[in-house]
């Protein structure tokens, strides 16, 4: 009955019902989500949220689904994955990109475009909604250092634009998270470079994150927060957890700060599995490992 109003009032959105999420997440874990809906436009998306506002049904919003555990009941109400929302546009030294857009692919742009700063993310596997949400990074590059404004809609379905100040940007934080608001697009400013420079060195760092990472097995990418004075990996690896498993989901024996999926794993085992190395890492070194990796949806 839901399912038949849903998609008599949004005929242009692809709607699915009881859709397992597992073939969204990188993971391959997760449950249904009751209803999901696949906007193509900021338009569409902002008509989802006052739908199911006057509906009062839960909203969740979710893009590359990266670095992302989705528990095996799943989530209630209307889910909205935002890959679609995915046009890239460069002006001058600006490249605007919507939320549902490939990181990686925004790279490609900025150095198709020669410009230079944000080679750090060549490699990261989120959407550039997910990257401003988190305040993404590596090698020595933040999101954080390349956004100069973020387009948002707040949870009331008023669209605003954010400076880089008002995204209260932090170690994998944004004001985003504070407030529950959904990214549109994110703003940025860039630097004109030497194109072969550019591509080198993104070049030089996919090189590195493929042989330092498991990217052969499917993984939320980095699990935890890097806690002040020490190194996940190393404080993983010296409490003899590499190689630890429950079900199909297992401590990287290639890099100790990963979770891999070896096989038919579910949400469930991810989450024993870290609580397993958060507890051991506390017990050996008194220290406690965050989770980076955003956990939603119902046991």
């Amino acid at each position: 009955m839901i399912l038949q109003t849903i998609i008599e009032t949004f005929p242009d959105i692809q709607i699915l019902e009881r859709e397992p999420l597992s073939k969204y997440t990188n993971t391959k874990t997760g449950g249904p989500a009751d209803y999901l809906a696949f906007p193509k436009t900021v338009e569409q998306a902002s008509q989802l949220l006052d739908w199911a506002n006057q509906q009062e049904m839960p909203l969740t919003v979710v893009g590359n689904a990266s670095n992302l555990i989705v528990r095996d009941g799943g989530i209630r109400g209307l889910t909205v994955i935002l890959t679609k929302m995915k046009e890239i546009q460069v002006t001058g030294n600006q490249v605007v990109a919507e939320a549902g857009a490939a990181l990686i692919q925004t790279t490609e742009v900025a150095y198709q475009a020669g410009l230079t700063g944000i080679e750090f993310a060549a490699g990261i596997p989120g959407s550039v909604g997910g990257a401003v949400f988190m305040n993404a990074g590596a090698y020595g590059g933040e999101i954080s250092e390349v956004v100069s404004e973020a387009k948002i809609l707040t949870r009331q379905g008023q669209i605003r634009t954010l400076t880089n100040h008002e995204l209260d940007f932090g170690y994998r934080h944004s004001s985003i998270q504070d407030y529950d608001d959904i990214v549109l697009s994110a703003t940025f400013n860039l630097k004109s470079g030497d194109a072969e420079k550019i591509r080198s060195r993104m070049d030089e760092l996919n090189r590195l994150r493929a042989s330092k990472q498991p990217l052969e097995y499917p993984s939320c990418g980095s699990v935890f927060k890097r806690p002040t004075g020490y190194f996940t990996g190393k404080l993983i690896h010296e409490s003899g957890l590499q190689g630890f498993q429950i079900g199909g989901a297992q401590v990287s024996q290639k890099h100790a700060g990963f979770i891999i999926n070896v096989g038919g794993a579910t949400a469930t085992d991810y989450l024993n599995v870290i609580h397993h190395v958060q507890n051991t890492v506390f017990e050996k070194f008194g220290v406690h490992l965050q989770t980076e990796v955003r956990i939603i949806g119902e046991k």
